[in-house]
């Protein structure tokens, strides 16, 4: 009781202190909302886009992105400039602004507290602290010098923080060097991920038993209150360093040139607090926008034919409303930076394995999904099949490729006809060797959940295979993935940074549990993988992901359904939104209502 009376009273002196330090108005909150809840604010322990929306609000990177800049361009963050690179590639070297200070906390005991370079030591550590089980360790195994022997040393137990290791770590006070193990010609990009956020050690320490429910950053907000699965409420961070808006704009961009000359000057942020609510449904979520309730919000798929005028030629040419154009309503549009998918769990004795049945039973599957169907009746549209693992705009893309599996019923049957899975006297299939067959599918509860469900059971019944559903909240499925229990499950992943190798390493074998949601496990594959980790964007990496796509639609994993062209509207007061492929940017929108 204690310790929460006395942060209570350090949380209200700060906001009243406020007003002092920037110009944050405390009266206005941008509100806004997910579809699912957030697992955590612990940047280690989570990988959801939803949590790290919120992570991206309250902790620093040392790099982050030009919000305007298009191609999206990486800049320095909490760093005096961008890394100097030495030792051919594998030594980069970071200096720490001076001056950034944690957010009030009592594990700092009334002290401010500074940001230093000791503090990206202990949290990279983190993220391969087998105690801690990051969901992100993927991103950093192997990759620095002296780091995989302290794992090794601590086995099971946790890492000895205080271990210098030669990978990781503080010159000075301000100075801090990475030593990879290899080159990587992507490192810097990965660096403004969430996961590589710095946290503070005292405060990981005090709140040991939970510090997904404690997250103290450097970034523009705090956490003010959290109810899992209702409602997340950060407040502006009294301690933040002044930073202005200075951007400058894509002139070939309307939106752009008026974000720019808006913001420009202003301090960051404007907005005092931001809400977000968990509206699970989807036209819920589209009235609480119309009644003002909410600020921003993605344009849902019920509402995209009264919302939007669509060509009939070409589905992808649309405008807003003339409805929603008088109520002073803006709308901005992009194709996201994403492949959605279902995937097979490699390790299943039904779905999985490598075999020639196994290979059949994925793929017929694959071709008996209507994804083109799936498209224009619940995408509206709104979306382009995916033929690539690798999505337009993202370095590695090949638009020439072809590789998704191509519908078709009758050659699905017949192939697995041609492997031996006869249909019984119940009508459904059997194994080869006469077994039951069954397929168990992850799905949340919302309604479109329930319409994509409709064509899964549809394309199921067209081959006459058993087909189930495990029902269950998003965190709840997403636990039971990463543990190898769900024999498929349907999701997006969306660029963490603009390279083919965020895209590839959800299918490298080591990744299994983590960001490889299939445990796809092919040594051709892995050894492509490790080879394109040594080379630059061109030709000879482009080869070995082609040859890497290749293998996917071989061997059939995941199913790759489509990426989705998104509607994002935004009231009339909401200024200083820009849609950007990776950052949220909700610190740089100001209210004027």
């Amino acid at each position: 009781m204690k310790r929460t009376l006395c942060k209570a009273i350090l949380f209200s002196a700060a906001l009243a202190s406020s007003s002092l330090l920037y110009a944050a108005d405390m009266n206005k909150t941008l509100r806004l909302s997910f579809v699912a809840g957030a697992t955590g604010f612990d940047p280690a322990k989570v990988s959801d886009n939803y949590s790290n929306s919120i992570n991206e609000n309250i902790y620093d990177t040392l790099l982050t992105y030009d919000y305007l800049a298009r191609p999206i361009k990486i800049i320095p963050n909490v760093v005096e400039d961008m890394p100097k690179i030495s030792n051919g590639g594998k030594t980069y070297t970071f200096k720490i602004k001076p001056g950034i200070y944690f957010a009030d906390d009592p594990a700092f005991k009334g002290q401010k507290r500074e940001l230093v370079a000791a503090d990206f030591v202990y949290s990279l550590k983190r993220l391969l602290d087998k105690t801690i089980n990051s969901p992100q360790s993927y991103l950093v195994d192997g990759r620095f010098v002296g780091l995989d022997e302290l794992v090794k040393q601590a086995g099971q137990g946790p890492l000895n923080y205080d271990t210098e290791v030669e990978g990781i770590k503080a010159l000075d006070k301000y100075t801090l060097q990475l030593n990879l193990t290899d080159v990587n010609y992507n490192f810097a990009t990965i660096l403004a991920m969430p996961a590589f956020s710095a946290v503070a050690r005292e405060v990981v320490e005090a709140y040991a038993d939970n510090t997904n429910a404690h997250p103290v950053g450097t970034g523009p907000y705090m956490l003010k209150e959290w109810k899992p699965g209702s409602k997340i409420t950060l407040t502006a961070n009294p301690r933040f360093r002044k930073e202005i808006f200075n951007f400058k704009a894509d002139k070939s961009d309307p939106t752009s040139v008026a974000v720019a000359k808006d913001m420009h000057g202003k301090v960051i942020p404007q907005t005092g607090n931001i809400e977000v609510s968990i509206i699970q449904e989807e036209q819920p979520n589209w009235l609480a926008f119309l009644n003002k309730q909410l600020d921003i919000v993605g344009i849902p798929q019920p509402a995209l034919r009264e919302a939007l005028i669509i060509n009939p030629e070409n589905p992808l040419d649309v405008k807003l409303a003339p409805k929603y154009v008088e109520m002073g309503i803006q709308m901005q549009r992009k194709r996201l930076l994403e492949i959605t998918f279902y995937f097979f769990n490699m390790n299943d004795p039904i779905v999985g394995g490598y075999s020639a049945d196994k290979i059949a039973l994925r793929r017929a599957i694959a071709m008996a999904f209507p994804r083109q169907e799936t498209i224009a009746r619940i995408r509206r549209g709104q979306a382009v099949p995916v033929e690539y693992a690798i999505p337009e705009g993202v370095a590695g893309h090949n638009p020439k490729a072809r590789d998704g599996a191509k519908y078709d019923p009758a050659k699905a049957n017949a192939l697995l006809d041609a492997v031996g899975y006869k249909i019984g006297a119940d009508g459904y299939r059997t194994l080869p060797d006469g077994s039951p067959l069954s397929v168990e599918m992850g799905t949340g509860t919302a309604a479109i959940d329930r319409e994509w469900n409709e064509y899964w059971q549809q394309a199921f019944d067209s081959l006459h295979l058993k087909l189930t559903f495990k029902t269950g909240k998003w965190s709840e499925l997403s636990k039971a993935n990463r543990e190898g229990k769900l024999q498929m499950w349907g999701l997006a992943w969306g660029a963490d940074y603009p390279d083919g190798e965020n895209f590839m390493q959800m299918f490298y074998g080591p990744n299994g549990g983590d960001s490889n949601f299939a445990f796809f496990d092919l040594a051709k594959f892995n050894e492509y993988y490790e080879q394109a980790l040594k080379l630059p964007d061109g030709k000879k990496r482009q080869s070995l992901y082609d040859k890497m796509d290749k293998l996917l639609a071989q061997y059939q994993p995941y199913i790759f359904s489509d990426t989705r062209v998104r509607s994002i509207v935004t009231q009339s007061y909401v200024h200083g939104y820009k849609i950007h492929p990776i950052l949220n940017g909700w610190r740089y929108i100001e209210l004027k209502k």
